[in-house]
């Protein structure tokens, strides 16, 4: 694979009949699933799950996404999600690419770009990022050039 950045969390998928639409591939909102999935995967890999957010009334919120569909995926088709953290301000924002990879031809499908925010989830204000997500975000960040 031809990852942008280095050392992406992976995560994979398959794409079963369920996902495909009349269009015979891969509906649209499937790779916005999968990405949510790969990002979740990614945070509890990292040491945050749903739990913590909830305990420390904090959560990171997609605040703008942008999805960048380059092949169709097929009904079968193996499918290899990387996804970086590149930005992490230590206040509220937060960036988090994707690139999704068929497997059998190492074809890139699309790439994304997740703009996030940290919200009070009692009442999905803004709100500065608790202590603990400032530990864990930061020392996940991948220098992404093309940020600077």
């Amino acid at each position: 694979m031809q990852w942008d950045l280095p050392q992406p969390y992976t995560y994979k998928v398959r794409v079963d009949a369920e996902h495909v639409d009349g269009l015979h591939h891969a509906n649209n909102a499937e790779y916005v699933r999968w990405c949510e999935r790969a990002a979740w995967s990614h945070s509890v890999e990292l040491g945050l799950d749903v739990s913590n957010y909830q305990s420390m009334d904090r959560g990171m919120a997609i605040r703008q996404a942008e999805y960048d569909y380059i092949l169709a995926a097929k009904e079968s088709d193996e499918l290899l999600i990387g996804t970086w953290l590149t930005v992490v301000d230590g206040r509220i924002n937060m960036t988090r690419k994707f690139q999704i990879y068929r497997a059998s031809d190492q074809a890139l499908i699309l790439r994304a770009t997740w703009q996030m925010v940290c919200i009070e989830l009692s009442s999905g204000k803004p709100k500065r990022m608790p202590q603990a997500f400032k530990d864990i975000y930061c020392t996940a960040v991948v220098e992404d050039p093309r940020n600077l």
